[in-house]
């Protein structure tokens, strides 16, 4: 491999040439890009060695060190003073960041070994996410004004997002040739442009065929085929939604929670377990492509955990639930 340089920045470069062929999403290149560039600068400041065939585990542990014990959040941002540290999910990610790009140097043959294979991730605290509750959630309907044109398509997108688990990019890119009726599911073009089926509900049905027949403003132009639109016809942007949603939070005094599009998707997936779906569906449904993303909604709040043993309890529901020894 006479030529080749084996210089970390430049098969960085190669790197994002490679993520971009695949179909990555610019802010995924970035995110890589960055994490690996300033592993980089690390080892250039520190005299340790540049060349990808001479780091491993030492060195990156050395960087995963340094990023826990000195480096601080938001430090490029002059205007922001925050003097606590990178978030144990950041440092993570750049460790996982130097995996992911030495596996690449392998399969690419620049390394004959993978000096960071067996590198362990730091650990992460369990992480509980926030949810809507059942209240906030009737709140947050209640709230809006089914009778106008806006109000119905606002009150159908919340449906949706609470019944699928789409994103907000994926719900604003909808388009009505992705929406089969009779099969009840939408064509969703995820990240990286991947395409999943995604299934919806009779409410959702029965309330998006209404929005679409009797609500849905007429298109600006033929080639508009958003299914939710502005009332010029126009698509809706992702920055109205999310003003809209702030709006409806604060008229349902939903307060300790951020009513964010993201917010509906974490809860669709806890309320999607909760009723008895599966973890390998869930990944599927919301277009993840590892388990190891959607296992974090299996950290369920205590309230949720008794409210499950209560529903589930064996010696309600079998053990004692048939047997003269009841009480």
């Amino acid at each position: 491999m006479m030529g080749i340089s084996y210089n970390l920045v430049r098969l960085t470069e190669s790197y994002a040439h490679c993520l971009r062929s695949e179909g990555k999403s610019p802010k995924t290149i970035e995110w890589y890009n960055a994490n690996l560039k300033r592993f980089a600068k690390f080892l250039s400041d520190n005299q340790l060695p540049e060349s990808v065939t001479e780091i491993g585990k030492e060195e990156a542990r050395r960087f995963i060190s340094y990023l826990q014990t000195e480096v601080r959040r938001w430090e490029n941002h002059s205007g922001i003073h925050d003097d606590k540290r990178l978030s144990a999910y950041s440092v993570q990610g750049y460790a996982r960041t130097i995996k992911a790009f030495w596996s690449w140097l392998m399969d690419e043959g620049y390394i004959q070994r993978n000096l960071m294979k067996g590198l362990k991730l730091p650990k992460t605290p369990r992480k509980v996410i926030g949810t809507f509750s059942q209240e906030q959630i009737e709140r947050i309907l209640r709230s809006i004004d089914k009778k106008n044109s806006h109000g119905f398509r606002n009150y159908v997108m919340i449906l949706l997002l609470l019944d699928t688990g789409i994103r907000l990019s994926e719900l604003i890119n909808l388009r009505m040739d992705d929406i089969d009726f009779m099969q009840s599911c939408i064509l969703v073009k995820g990240k990286g442009n991947k395409e999943r089926v995604v299934p919806f509900g009779i409410q959702v049905r029965r309330s998006l065929r209404r929005y679409i027949m009797h609500f849905r403003p007429d298109p600006d132009s033929p080639i508009t085929a958003e299914v939710f639109l502005a009332e010029d016809g126009l698509p809706l942007k992702s920055r109205a939604i999310q003003s809209m949603l702030v709006r409806l939070s604060k008229k349902a005094k939903i307060s300790g929670i951020k009513c964010t599009a993201h917010r509906f998707r974490h809860t669709f997936a806890k309320q999607y377990l909760l009723a008895g779906g599966d973890i390998f569906s869930l990944k599927e449904i919301l277009g993840h492509s590892s388990l190891e993303v959607v296992k974090i909604y299996i950290n369920l709040s205590s309230s949720d955990i008794i409210q499950q043993h209560h529903k589930f309890s064996p010696v309600d529901n079998a053990i004692l639930s048939k047997s003269k020894h009841v009480l």
